[in-house]
């Protein structure tokens, strides 16, 4: 039987504070230089708080899931942390400044150059399928269809909110948070615990989640709505995911968010003043 999901937020919340604390140390070093970045803001911040997150979410799930999703959480969150944390590094090189968002990798295809990006697209895609395999060895073609792109999708969703300081923390808090009921509880409680243990530094603008951090919280969220038993369900979800990730590529999330009442106000509560 897997722990109880306020134990499983515990339990994901200090493995990311202790990630994290492991992190702004190695900052200090020079080892920490090619995870620095400046944000929108002009601050400095590090990537590296991505890593941390990533891997305490990633153990905390693998804890909590049900008999026969355990693997699946291990391979969904650690090699979507892997690629993401590949491309926040391969993917700041100057020659893959051109090479972002969905048009970016396919026009460096076309051109015969394989960007970071596209690395860190096929990576979460592999891991998305296996983690189909992995948990729906006894079902249909269109399950299997579902959770692979529940997964992927997700990962690369919460991946486009991480613009402005503690966005996709919170937003992949929310989603958690919503799935803290049924018997996959346990694959949201630890990346609730890890999403809410890491708010007030990226909140702070001391890390960012980066690609690392976002990717792996986003797809262990897909493999939770993965295992919500409605076929509909799953399918609408995954409907409203690609549907994002879609109108992302011609509509600034910022923009619409700025321009929204409710959800403006939700974006910058607990942010520091640009």
């Amino acid at each position: 039987m897997s722990p109880h999901p306020a134990l499983l937020v515990a339990a994901g919340a200090g493995a990311a504070r202790a990630g994290l604390a492991a992190a702004a140390a190695l900052d200090a070093r020079p080892a920490g230089a090619p995870w620095r970045r400046t944000n929108y803001a002009g601050r400095p911040v590090t990537l590296l708080g991505g890593p941390a997150l990533a891997a305490a979410a990633t153990a905390a799930a693998v804890l909590g899931a049900p008999a026969g999703s355990r693997a699946a959480a291990a391979v969904a969150g650690a090699v979507s942390g892997l690629v993401g944390g590949y491309d926040d590094l391969a993917g700041a090189r100057p020659e893959q400044a051109r090479d972002k968002g969905l048009a970016g990798h396919l026009r460096a295809l076309r051109a015969g150059r394989v960007s970071a990006g596209a690395v860190k697209v096929a990576g979460i895609g592999a891991a998305a399928g296996v983690a189909a395999v992995l948990t729906r060895r006894d079902r249909g073609l269109a399950d299997g269809v579902l959770t692979t792109g529940l997964v992927a999708g997700t990962a690369n969703l919460v991946n486009l909110l991480d613009l402005r300081p503690g966005r996709a923390a919170k937003a992949a808090a929310l989603a958690a948070a919503a799935g803290l009921r049924g018997p996959a509880a346990g694959l949201a409680a630890g990346p609730l615990g890890a999403a809410l243990a890491g708010l007030p530094a990226d909140l702070g603008e001391r890390v960012m989640l980066g690609d690392a951090g976002a990717n792996a919280l986003g797809a262990l969220l897909g493999l939770r709505a993965a295992a919500i038993p409605s076929r509909p369900a799953r399918a609408g979800l995954l409907a409203a995911v690609t549907a994002l990730t879609l109108a992302s590529e011609r509509v600034s999330f910022t923009r619409v968010i700025e321009a929204t009442p409710g959800l403006r106000e939700l974006d910058r509560l607990g942010r520091r003043p640009a």
